[in-house]
């Protein structure tokens, strides 16, 4: 699946956003603003080598794109698609933020990633917001079982080919309300962050509540906003998605009036120390890189459609 790329040279030692050398650092056009993309993608990937599939817009139109239509695993970069899911149902005054569901211990992941197996005192009860923001935030595994209370599988599977994404879907098994993340493939999930910055997956205050939650500053930061400003980061909503040797990333760029200027969509696996899920893992290596030239690609130009989404405000506390 996917094009292997091979080992290329190494990148050097200065911070990404400041390695220009070979096109100028902030292109004035979309067409430049492309051509300066898909050159730091296809550097980046290269020195990490294994198997990508991709696919990158700028300015609504084709920067990347690398066996896009290949299904692929979908890892937690599907937590989007499943939380749209829930938030359809919110929508249509089925469910609502404020909403409980209970957290008995045997609902419990063990081990995995997330903050509610450290909590170690159940039964406990969160509000379906509260599951939504660990489910994008941290990443939190029970939170998937969580939100199948609410959205069994089928059901998932069902609104997502309703609202067209036949290929984004969950894996269910024998009890209804569990599944797997399941699969995508890369232009899928694009055009699934693309609907949603478009305004025709959700409400706008839905479509708000859930880019201000992957836009925040405790979302994803290991990858392509890794090497970055907190406001900087601000201006990036992300996913990503790792298990055994599969690295995926997704998200939303956005310009300095808040409206979305590139969508990212990187699925990658085969790459060398898949024991590594941390930042030092090649792909994470590769993203860390893209990230902050990318953001330098698309700084001149302006993004599309007619809503402006502002990066919500952040302050920081010291008690009290």
């Amino acid at each position: 699946m996917g094009t292997a790329v091979a080992a290329g040279s190494i990148l050097g030692g200065s911070p990404a956003y400041a390695q220009e050398a070979d096109i100028e650092a902030s292109p004035a056009t979309p067409d430049l603003a492309r051509q300066k993309v898909k050159r730091v993608y296809d550097t980046a990937a290269a020195e990490a080598g294994g198997i990508w599939n991709s696919y990158i817009s700028v300015a609504d139109e084709v920067a990347v794109d690398v066996a896009s239509d290949e299904i692929v695993e979908a890892y937690s970069v599907n937590k989007v698609a499943v939380a749209v899911t829930l938030m359809d149902k919110i929508d249509r005054g089925l469910l609502t933020l404020d909403q409980q569901v209970q957290v008995p211990a045997s609902i419990v992941v063990p081990g995995g990633d997330g903050i509610v197996i450290l909590d170690r005192a159940y039964p406990s009860a969160f509000t379906l917001g509260h599951v939504l923001s660990l489910f994008l935030t941290v990443s939190d595994d029970t939170c998937v079982r969580l939100v199948g209370l609410v959205v069994p599988a089928a059901e998932i599977n069902q609104i997502l080919v309703a609202k067209g994404f036949p290929k984004t879907q969950v894996t269910p098994v024998a009890n209804p309300n569990r599944y797997f993340l399941g699969k995508t493939t890369p232009r899928e999930t694009h055009d699934l962050l693309k609907a949603l910055v478009a305004g025709t997956l959700l409400s706008p205050a839905s479509t708000e509540y859930l880019l201000s939650i992957l836009r925040s500053q405790v979302a994803f930061t290991d990858g392509i906003r890794r090497e970055m400003s907190s406001v900087d980061r601000a201006r990036i909503a992300t996913k990503a998605g790792w298990l055994n040797d599969g690295r995926n990333e997704a998200g939303i760029m956005f310009d300095a009036a808040g409206k979305p200027v590139l969508i990212y969509s990187m699925f990658a696996h085969g790459q060398a120390n898949p024991e590594d899920f941390g930042a030092t893992h090649p792909v994470r290596q590769a993203t860390a890189k893209m990230g902050p030239k990318f953001l330098c690609a698309v700084d001149k130009i302006a993004g599309a459609g007619t809503r402006a989404f502002r990066a919500p405000a952040y302050r920081q506390y010291n008690g009290g």
